[in-house]
């Protein structure tokens, strides 16, 4: 079995931990999250999910699921200087 062949369970929990991943880039960005944190910090961890939010999205699996947050937070995520 390949790795990207999935049960629609597994996709959903995929995409639910991608939007996980919109959160917290978001909320490091406006500063909802992560406030106490060191910029070095605060950059590592957006650049962490930008890379997995990167891996995930370019998967074969995915069928109807709304990208739009997902490429949003990937952009934001890019052009985010701690």
């Amino acid at each position: 079995m390949s790795e990207d062949v999935k049960t629609a369970e597994e996709i959903a929990k995929d995409y639910t931990a991608m939007g996980h991943s919109v959160d917290l880039i978001n909320g490091v960005i406006d500063g909802t999250q992560m406030a106490d944190e060191s910029a070095e910090e605060r950059q590592d961890c957006v650049n962490r999910n930008v890379e997995h939010l990167e891996l995930m999205v370019a998967k074969d699996f995915w069928t109807d699921e709304d990208m739009t947050a997902v490429n949003a937070a990937i952009a934001a995520g890019k052009a985010y200087t701690a």
